[in-house]
């Protein structure tokens, strides 16, 4: 007879255990945790208040953005929380809703990317048609496909998680719940649910990056047509900055999650996970911006709109 202990809370590791490096790695997460909210915040505001930006390439933006805050917001706070105030338990409710949220909200990145790159595709290959193509019905359409999509995808082996039984541990070793070391620790077989998995990260990830290329093969050759050098850069500009976020996005998670065997260890997925849930949601904002001139002219009107409103003031 199995003899197994009902799991109400987890314990987790955590990255270090030395007091210096948990102050100093306590400063970075919350700079930066900082500095992507405000970053993608401003994205935010600067997209929907600036005529300029109500474009379809802008409203794709947004939502990444909106995503980018929500999925940074799920992971990091918590592990804030657990370095300053010494608790590092965390509830099987709450390991789990994060753990969903995570998912999901990552599964849905990548559809909301591979819908920028399509945007792209049309607004180059077909710019006589773009407005009709992509209108505003369209774009809603396809924001409300990518999270039917990732909610069809996460749901089936997400249930048959809650099916797991945990006997010998109830420790995480990682600093949020993840898949890999969840599944570590289970006194459950797991074969079936990691093949599961992996299946469906594979086919994720093939058919997004899949439609990602085919979009910028059409891009590439049509650029490549255009008579001036001036108009090649000017195009190849508008595609820069997103073929720079869909491959650090597409590289973490191949490195993270299409692995056979989460039982293998998951130690030095560690500091990549830091990594994508603290520096890569920093960077988005940087890139779309720094590279865009339309969203530098807007934040510097939205910052002229500001002093003078506070001059107003006086």
């Amino acid at each position: 007879m199995k003899n197994y202990t009902a799991i109400t809370t987890f314990i987790l590791v955590g990255l270090t255990d030395d007091p210096n490096l948990k102050i100093l790695l306590f400063i970075f997460l919350l700079l930066t945790y900082l500095l992507s909210v405000a970053g993608n915040l401003i994205i935010i505001t600067l997209t929907l208040v600036d005529p300029h930006l109500k474009t379809p390439m802008y409203f794709f933006l947004r939502n990444f953005s909106i995503l980018e805050v929500s999925f940074t917001t799920v992971c990091i706070p918590r592990f804030l929380y657990t370095m300053a105030s010494g608790d590092n338990t965390v509830t099987y409710n709450a390991c789990a809703t994060q753990l969903f949220f995570v998912v999901i909200l990552a599964v849905t990145e990548f559809f909301i990317l591979t819908a920028m790159s399509y945007d792209r595709y049309v607004a180059i290959c077909k710019p006589l048609h773009y407005t009709t193509i992509m209108n505003n019905m369209v774009c809603i359409k396809f924001l409300i496909g990518c999270y039917m999509i990732a909610l069809i995808i996460v749901l089936p082996p997400f249930g048959m998680g809650f099916e797991l039984e945990f006997c010998d541990s109830n420790v995480i070793d990682h600093f949020g719940c993840d898949a890999a070391p969840i599944l570590k620790i289970t006194c459950s077989d797991t074969e079936f649910l990691e093949r599961f998995v992996l299946v469906l990260a594979v086919l994720t990830l093939l058919f997004t990056l899949v439609c990602v290329i085919m979009s910028y093969t059409y891009i590439i050759r049509t650029i490549l047509r255009f008579p001036s050098a001036q108009q090649r850069k000017r195009a190849f500009s508008t595609c820069s900055s997103h073929i720079i976020v869909v491959s650090i996005t597409y590289g973490t998670c191949i490195f993270i999650y299409i692995k056979p065997h989460a039982k293998e260890g998951v130690a030095i997925n560690k500091v990549v996970s830091v990594l994508t849930t603290s520096v890569a949601p920093v960077m988005n904002p940087f890139i779309y911006t720094l590279r865009n001139k339309q969203v530098v002219q807007a934040f510097k009107d939205m910052i002229k709109r500001v002093a003078s409103y506070f001059k107003g003031l006086k």
